[in-house]
């Protein structure tokens, strides 16, 4: 027998070391000590020191079937090895060319079990069924990736590596993956057998059989590579208990999703957090608190179909369960993302509103996936919250840049109603927010697994007096140069209006000349602005494919936000140096 003691919980170590060994020596008991023959090791897969555990739990392992084989599968998904080129994030993608699709993309994520939205999209070509003009890699020049016999199928997917806990969630129809982000599926694709098998994956038990062959500290990075997911047991699953995990898990998945509604990134967008109250059930807490109620239930039906003692569940609850922690730098989780105040969230959107950054471009408000679909259904293109209806004797248009409202940075929010219709009392400092804490908080919002797309466009003069409000690319431009050009016109009859009275020795006080001088120095942006704008305007030529950070990088001497700036004057130095050969840029 070889004794281990289980510090790891401990903060004072050593201190707890030393009285663990001092129990020892007296022979008194203690929980953090274990005493288990080696041996006992051999039954689970990769032998590893897992002591805490008992000798039945180790069992498992050998007396259940392994989660790969005959009914169930783990994959891990292809590498396209540039991410910058193929991937976008879906709030970038507005049309799509002939023979190419969006194809979206499973590739890590933050810890969050049953659910989690899918912000990537993939430049597919269906011709090929490969990455967009993917010619393969020189130590794989195959053109299609690992596991493309499963691509577009549903499944289920997790972050690969993490300081969290592995939390599985849905991935519908139509979803390719990455290797960050393996996927798990079941024979003919059955969705209640798919989503009993949600349930167990995300159930205590199966959580405590996969930490088993990691033998990893709490602390650690987890490496939840698909070899020992493939190596997992799992208890067979009678047809009762089946289509009650299956109801478990359907409802966790819409409760979660329920709560994303008030994610303005999110495809499941609905409404800010200020106004989702009022037209339906939108209770986080009450949510939380039904959700803790289904994982209870749902580990104690795993506890029965794993036939684990009660001493052992007493004993494997008594485990602290690792769940959301900070990422390291190589892992594969999104930076966590930091609680949005209710009135930043509902000027942000009040925003899009006043900028009409949805018309024609989004599905009905009323488009929704019920849960009952949430695997065999696809992705919506666009948001179901983002929509505003035209009259039927309109068809809608297609997705496109082609429309560039231009606002004044000093003009309110045009959507006024907003906040009528929530209990926010209206902010006293919106021009103020607007003119410079607006695209800071935009910036950050839009920008998700390593990629930076914000969707509104501030350019402005060098003082940031004067703003044109760009929701779209294409054309940018030119219509701001139109809107420029025709803003100096009057500045500059008002120009020669004021010196012919200087000429007719109009006398003018003190105040007077600051104004004039003030006026003078914002005429001289406005003509720096639209000869900018006319220098960049015949060349500017954008494509979305090529995604929000390429597309602005012509435009980088007009943002004044310095870091999003940097960004993109680094990126046109590239352009210009022809590192993104593959952008569609002359």
């Amino acid at each position: 027998m070889t004794t281990f003691l289980r510090l790891l919980a401990k903060s004072n170590k050593a201190g707890a070391l030393s009285r663990a060994c001092a129990q020892f020596r007296q022979g008194e008991p203690d929980p953090c000590r274990f005493e288990v023959a080696p041996e006992s090791f051999d039954a689970v897969p990769g032998k590893p020191f897992a002591y805490w555990v008992s000798e039945a739990v180790r069992g498992v392992f050998v007396r259940l079937p392994r989660l790969e084989g005959d009914h169930f599968a783990a994959r891990q998904g292809g590498v396209n090895g540039d991410d910058f080129r193929w991937l976008r994030l879906w709030l970038e993608m507005a049309s799509v060319e002939i023979g190419r699709v969006a194809a979206p993309i499973a590739k890590g994520g933050n810890f969050s079990p049953y659910y989690s939205a899918i912000y990537l999209v993939a430049l597919w070509d269906r011709e090929t069924d490969t990455f967009f003009a993917f010619t393969g890699l020189p130590h794989r020049p195959s053109l299609q990736p690992a596991s493309f016999d499963y691509y577009f199928r549903p499944g289920l997917t997790w972050s690969r590596r993490t300081s969290s806990g592995i939390s599985l969630r849905a991935m519908p129809c139509g979803c390719i993956f990455a290797d960050k982000g393996p996927a798990a599926f079941v024979a003919n694709d059955e969705p209640d057998e798919l989503l009993a098998l949600l349930a167990v994956a995300n159930s205590r038990p199966f959580s405590i059989l996969v930490e088993l062959q990691l033998a990893a500290a709490d602390a650690a990075a987890r490496s939840y590579e698909v070899g020992i997911i493939q190596k997992t047991p799992i208890p067979p699953l009678p047809p009762e208990q089946r289509q009650q995990l299956a109801i478990l898990a359907r409802r966790a998945w819409s409760l979660k999703r329920t709560l994303d509604t008030v994610n303005e990134t999110s495809h499941a967008f609905l409404l800010p957090a200020a106004l989702r109250s009022r037209p339906g059930a939108y209770d986080p807490p009450a949510i939380e608190a039904e959700l803790a109620r289904i994982q209870a239930e749902i580990d104690a039906i795993a506890f029965d179909l794993y036939d684990f003692a009660e001493a052992d569940r007493q004993a494997v609850n008594g485990i602290e369960a690792p769940t959301e922690g900070a990422p390291a730098a190589d892992e594969d989780d999104e930076d966590p993302e930091a609680d949005v105040p209710s009135a930043d969230a509902l000027l942000s959107w009040a925003v899009g509103v006043a900028l009409a950054a949805s018309t024609g471009a989004w599905p009905p408000a009323n488009a929704k996936r019920h849960p009952s679909r949430s695997l065999s259904t696809p992705y919506p293109p666009r948001a179901p919250a983002c929509c505003r209806r035209k009259p039927r004797r309109f068809t809608r248009t297609p997705a496109s840049w082609s429309t560039i409202p231009v606002i004044r940075t000093t003009s309110r929010v045009s959507s006024r109603k907003c906040w009528n219709a929530s209990s926010l009392p209206v902010p006293d400092d919106v021009r103020r927010w607007l003119q410079r804490d607006f695209f800071a908080f935009h910036l950050q919002r839009y920008s998700k697994s390593r990629r930076k797309a914000p969707i509104y466009w501030p350019l402005a003069t060098a003082s940031g007096s004067y703003t044109c409000g760009s929701i779209t690319p294409a054309s940018a431009a030119r219509r701001s140069t139109r809107r420029s050009t025709t803003s100096s016109n009057p500045s500059s009859s008002k120009s020669a209006r004021r010196d012919g009275a200087a000429q007719q020795g109009l006398a003018r006080t003190r105040d007077d000349e600051k104004q004039f001088e003030s006026l003078q120095a914002f005429e001289l942006e406005l003509i720096e602005l639209r000869d900018t704008l006319l220098k960049l305007a015949p060349t500017y030529k954008p494509n979305h494919d090529d995604g929000v950070q390429i597309s602005a990088a012509p435009l980088w001497p007009l943002f004044r936000h310095k870091p999003w700036q940097k960004v993109l004057k680094d990126t046109w130095a590239k352009l210009e140096k022809g590192d993104y050969d593959w952008a569609h840029w002359p």
